[in-house]
């Protein structure tokens, strides 16, 4: 638990530094280590990138899935300069370590650790091995500076939840909606209260369900509880339910499919993943580019470029959003202007959207002046 808060208070004031500083790591770095990967490329050897899954694995339809495909799009871009190898984490993710420690020993020059739970982890084999690259999604690391052999690559996701939370408010009809997260941590309820927030934005009177799945890693592949959790919320008249909970979601959009509500996808596009059964009841899914941000660390490398530290992704640099596509550009095509009207407002600081429990008080009180 101490850990945890420590993880909290670290993410929320590096986001705020990130914030104020234009999220802008411009180089100091020294030339000979800026162009450490495009010498090694041209030297005939290719540079060697590993990524480790977590919980869900490959195949969870959502957040380990768009890792995959930046790092399958960088082995497609790059084939002449790079090859790539992921490993699978063990049914409880316990041998997240032994795995990145494995890929280093192995001479990988750059290794992702997909999630927050690699934090400890990372750093630790980051230290044993110095001259090995790491990026760690989701995760923050006191300390990093542009020099340090380790980029944190972290994502507003509250900001792309407050337009998903908008979206659902305006389609509800039962003034009820719901959210189902997997483990509780300060990064799921980041998506929480960013909901939150853009659905009592559109209607301050709204009624919005919340469950998680557990307390650990298990809670991103249990789509029985999350199917079970979500039917809970349709029974109590909700009619629309977002999940934040990796392969879990699964069971919020079979739950949703057998109610016909509606059901909205995270991480992914999930539109594009869901059986064609499914599509007509996925309203949208809050997309977070994990697949742009595995990818463009990969270039960076590639380029000679790669810096440590922190690099986040929110609305005004695309790195989270709303899915539109062929399966749901009717079904929000009128509410997709008011939607645009949010991103813009948030982008130019004109709505300031939450992070915790905390600031999500304080934002549902002035709504109410």
């Amino acid at each position: 638990m101490k850990a945890r808060k420590i993880l909290a208070a670290s993410l929320v004031l590096l986001l705020i530094m990130a914030m104020l500083a234009g999220c802008s790591n411009q180089s100091n770095q020294p030339q000979e280590q800026q162009n450490q990967g495009a010498q090694e490329s041209q030297s005939g050897e290719k540079l060697k990138i590993g990524l480790v899954f977590d919980v869900g694995g490959r195949g969870d339809l959502s957040f380990n899935d768009s890792a995959y495909a930046g790092l399958e799009r960088a082995a497609k871009d790059f084939a002449d300069k790079i090859e790539v190898d992921y490993k699978e984490p063990s049914e409880g993710g316990q041998d997240r370590e032994q795995l990145l420690r494995l890929l280093a020993e192995n001479g990988f020059d750059l290794i992702f650790g997909v999630g927050f739970l690699f934090t400890e982890h990372i750093q630790k084999v980051a230290q044993e091995f110095p001259d090995v690259k790491f990026a760690l999604i989701d995760g923050a690391i006191d300390g990093l500076d542009e020099n340090s052999n380790i980029a944190c690559l972290l994502f507003k996701e509250h900001e792309g939840s407050f337009l998903v939370g908008a979206a659902a408010a305006m389609k509800s009809k039962t003034g009820k909606i719901g959210f189902v997260g997997g483990m509780k941590t300060p990064i799921i309820e980041r998506f929480e209260v960013g909901y939150m927030a853009g659905a009592k934005y559109i209607d301050p009177k709204i009624t919005v369900y919340s469950d998680y799945i557990g307390t650990t890693g298990d809670a991103f592949k249990d789509p029985v509880t999350g199917k079970e959790l979500a039917l809970k919320q349709f029974k109590a008249g909700a009619d629309v339910v977002y999940h934040a909970s990796g392969a879990s979601g699964v069971g919020v959009i079979e739950a949703a499919t057998l109610e016909k509500k509606f059901a909205i996808g995270v991480d992914s596009d999930q539109s594009l993943t869901v059986d064609p059964s499914q599509r007509p009841y996925i309203l949208t899914s809050m997309v977070k580019a994990v697949d742009v941000a595995v990818y463009e660390t990969i270039k960076s490398l590639v380029e000679g470029n790669f810096k440590g530290g922190y690099r986040i992704f929110g609305l005004a640099e695309n790195g989270v959003g709303y899915a539109v596509n062929d399966y749901n550009k009717d079904m929000i095509s009128d509410i997709q202007p008011k939607l645009e009207e949010l991103k813009q407002k948030i982008i130019n600081g004109e709505i300031k959207v939450p992070m915790d429990k905390k600031e999500y008080e304080e934002f549902e009180k002035s709504l109410n002046k």
